[in-house]
């Protein structure tokens, strides 16, 4: 499973009413380099764990409001939800065990 692109329209759909596994939301910028260099990680993340994790690519400057919502006030953000409530969060870079780790335990 790819990443899905979560903007303003979609959240509901594919964060808070997605029920089956949890959600992990990268909040990320094209201008952020530590946030571009994670970006291949998080992707194998939700390639390598697709039967774990729902993973959602949230670019900061398209999407504002998700960012004010969720206090994005640093980047790379990783933030996990499960039924819609947030269980776990991370800034700055991150490897895959790190990331990973962040939802291991989450039911």
């Amino acid at each position: 499973m790819r990443e899905v692109v979560i903007t303003k329209e979609n959240f509901q759909r594919e964060v808070l009413l997605y029920k089956d596994t949890p959600v992990l939301l990268d909040f990320w910028a094209m201008w952020c380099s530590p946030c571009m260099k994670m970006g291949p990680i998080v992707e194998l993340v939700a390639d390598k764990y697709a039967d774990r994790i729902k993973v959602g690519k949230v670019n900061v400057d398209e999407q504002p409001e998700l960012a004010s919502a969720f206090r994005v006030d640093s980047i790379p953000l990783l933030v996990v939800l499960k039924d819609g409530q947030i269980v776990n969060q991370a800034v700055g870079m991150r490897g895959e065990e790190d990331i990973v780790a962040l939802f291991e335990n989450v039911k």
